[in-house]
């Protein structure tokens, strides 16, 4: 699935005015959600009316943050290491060993620095001193391999076990002194800390796997005050955090059911920043154009796929696989689809941002298309492609590709399922549907969660032996220029044999408050520390 996985406090908003804000905005807003990306008429102007940057300037100290994010599970918590983790407080109320930079590269947390042994084996983290957990206590290397345990815990059911667990025997972590942590792998793997920037990895404290959920103690710049599921919350500055005190005071959440409800409560000035929501175009113009809040672009932060389960009829052929992607143009369906505001995915999950992203791709040919559909039987393929309003950006995508795939003779049904049973009822389950990730997954991350046999997360229950042990070779190689060459040629096999149709990658229109400053945004995930408000 997508990346998606609070009740009152003092100074909350209530419900009531925020549809009040609705109902206020209607007029302007709710017109604006007939005109979304399916026409794709003057596309490249559209996207670039769009601001491309947040606005610059130092924010001035204090003051609280007011963030609008969807409604989640009931069963939500903030164990960062749960499928059911709060995503957006993560990041205020924890700290990793490894982080992804804003350069994509990796860069140092609460780990200092690292070093394999000459095999990529054996993995030595030196940890950070002077670094306190918000209850007071010091964070060591208990915490770090308790982390890593807990994760690995069957019991905690998270997404990341399935990816550290062929890595990591939990039993053979070495701690042999405070900062130092010694992670002995089951086989060789040169990516290895890579896979430690991931959301699920935030560390906690040694012992706290019952707890955590509930307390949000962590080492990040803020701690918890309150917490409700699929409800309001808030966070509040911790001053002996490592890094120095954030800029702000404090943070307020608020779960707001509807999308237009949450760009109207922005535009109201009720909230500062909507998270979790990549708004369509023709809002995102409205936004922009309004005196209170603007756009922050955040470039190909989203990948747009249309999965086909390769298990069922007709996409358990590979001819019509490769059909279904010789058959349309990922560059027309960028430009009806986002206005250009994006790159081509030519299949590719890899993001062109990646350094191990291939450019080479097969061209979009209808006419090979339409003979590898006869030659396997299906000349003339009719097949139905479930979409939901879960995203604004499902349903143009899905109609985009249904008429650019007309010219191969195939027919396209589009059908709009419910947003709110979308996730449950209609992803992994039907034979074509629409689906979304986010970018900012390290490379081995992203061809083991989402491509290798039996993940669960693999959305096309694509099952390949052969690229199964090409990723292997690639975790194994020490040498940087042959490791290269092998996620290139992973990528050549998903790109062709593959269950995943990548039309695009789309850059998220993220909807924020004039006085926000210091916004910067990676891999899900904004800078805590940094944001502030101007004025406040």
């Amino acid at each position: 699935m997508s990346d998606t996985s609070h009740r009152r406090h003092p100074g909350g908003i209530p419900r009531r005015s925020l549809l009040a804000a609705t109902a206020a905005g209607g007029g302007a807003l709710g017109a604006s959600w007939l005109l979304t990306g399916c026409s794709g008429t003057n596309g490249g102007t559209a996207a670039n009316a769009i601001p491309t940057v947040a606005l610059a300037g130092k924010p001035s100290s204090g003051g609280t943050l007011k963030i609008a994010r969807p409604p989640a599970s009931d069963a939500e918590n903030l164990d960062s290491a749960s499928s059911l983790s709060a995503y957006e407080y993560l990041g205020a109320l924890y700290n990793r060993l490894v982080r992804v930079g804003s350069d994509g590269n990796l860069a140092a947390d609460l780990a200092e620095s690292w070093e394999p042994d000459a095999k990529a084996i054996t993995w030595t983290f030196h940890l950070r001193r002077g670094v306190t957990f918000h209850d007071g206590r010091a964070f060591t290397s208990a915490d770090a391999a308790y982390t890593l345990r807990h994760i690995l815990d069957a019991k905690t059911a998270s997404p990341q076990a399935a990816v550290l667990a062929p890595l990591v025997d939990p039993k053979t972590l070495r701690t042999p002194d405070a900062h130092t942590l010694v992670v002995p792998l089951k086989t060789p793997n040169a990516e290895f800390p890579s896979l430690l920037t991931h959301y699920n990895c935030y560390v906690i404290p040694n012992g706290s796997g019952t707890s955590i959920g509930r307390t949000g103690i962590g080492t990040g710049p803020f701690k918890l005050v309150s917490f409700t599921p699929a409800g309001a919350g808030r966070v509040t500055a911790y001053a002996d955090h490592w890094q120095g005190r954030p800029v702000l005071d404090a943070i307020d959440f608020y779960s707001v059911a509807d999308t237009q409800a949450r760009s109207n409560a922005l535009l109201a000035g009720q909230v500062h920043l909507i998270s979790q929501t990549n708004l369509d175009f023709a809002t995102a113009r409205v936004v922009a154009a309004s005196d209170r809040a603007t756009i922050a672009r955040v470039k190909n932060a989203q990948w747009y796929v249309l999965p086909m389960l390769t298990t069922d009829k007709p996409f358990n052929d590979v001819r019509v696989r490769q059909a279904m992607k010789l058959a349309y143009d990922p560059e027309y369906v960028l430009k009806v689809a986002l206005q250009d505001a994006g790159s081509a995915g030519w299949d590719n999950p890899v993001p062109p941002s990646d350094p191990y992203y291939v450019a080479q791709h097969p061209t979009h040919d209808p006419d090979k298309a339409r003979s590898l559909l006869k030659q396997a039987g299906h000349e003339g393929l009719a097949v139905d492609l479930y979409t939901s309003s879960y995203d604004p950006i499902l349903t143009p995508m899905a109609l985009a590709y249904q008429d650019s795939a007309k010219r191969a003779g195939i027919n396209i049904r589009v059908k709009t399922a419910s947003a709110d049973s979308y996730y449950t009822q209609i992803w992994m389950k039907k034979p074509l549907m629409t689906s979304y990730w986010y970018t900012g997954r390290p490379v081995d991350q992203l061809l083991n969660q989402i491509f290798r046999s039996g993940s669960s997360y693999n959305e096309t229950a694509w099952s390949d032996k052969s690229f199964d042990a090409l990723i292997d070779r690639a975790r194994r190689e020490t040498d940087d220029t042959r490791r290269r060459d092998l996620y290139a040629e992973a990528q050549q096999k998903i790109m062709t044999d593959g269950g995943e149709i990548t039309p695009m990658f789309a850059d998220r229109l993220v909807g924020i408050s004039r006085k926000v400053r210091g916004y910067a945004e990676h891999g899900f995930e904004f800078d805590y520390l940094g944001i502030g408000l101007k004025g406040a």
